[in-house]
């Protein structure tokens, strides 16, 4: 649901980048997992806030800088059972992952989603580890099933052979 950036203030409060479009979410965290490199840790929220179009994090027990700075770069995870519930036709990027991509028309297989990346614009899946990068919009995406482990798409002509 985020991603920690570097620390702010001097009492081990940290930036984050968030990635629900649900923003009233992170006032109400209590408990969080942390995914630090390869290693998922319980962290309890003492606070969260936005400062400069910024989330800010508050942990228990990271009371410094230099405490902070280990966080640095962590994924903030909540359990499924946590997550907030979506209105049709919105998708937790993480559901996508696995999913086949397929030509809407002619079923053929362009790969699988691997991951994704965001930057500025639209969500852009990542297919096959970097093979293909496609933007998660409407007009390309145009039946996204991952119950069934399938995303069809109208891809724009030529995107498949860059």
């Amino acid at each position: 649901m985020a991603v920690l950036g570097r620390p702010r203030g001097n009492r081990g409060e940290l930036t984050a980048t968030g990635f629900s479009d649900h923003g009233d979410r992170y006032s109400r965290l209590k408990s969080v997992w942390l995914l630090v490199g390869q290693e998922l840790s319980p962290a309890k929220v003492e606070e969260v806030w936005e400062h400069d179009g910024k989330l800010v994090f508050k942990f228990e027990h990271v009371n410094s800088i230099s405490e902070a700075e280990l966080l640095r770069g962590a994924e903030v995870r909540v359990p499924k059972a946590e997550r907030v519930e979506l209105e049709p036709g919105e998708f937790f990027l993480s559901e996508l992952v696995g999913c086949e991509m397929r030509d809407r028309v002619s079923g053929k297989l362009y790969g699988k989603v691997t991951g994704w990346e965001e930057g500025g614009g639209a969500v852009l899946l990542d297919i096959d580890d970097g093979r293909m990068l496609v933007p998660f919009v409407k007009a390309i995406c145009t039946e996204i099933h991952p119950e069934l482990g399938v995303i069809r798409v109208d891809l724009p002509e030529g995107l498949d052979d860059l």
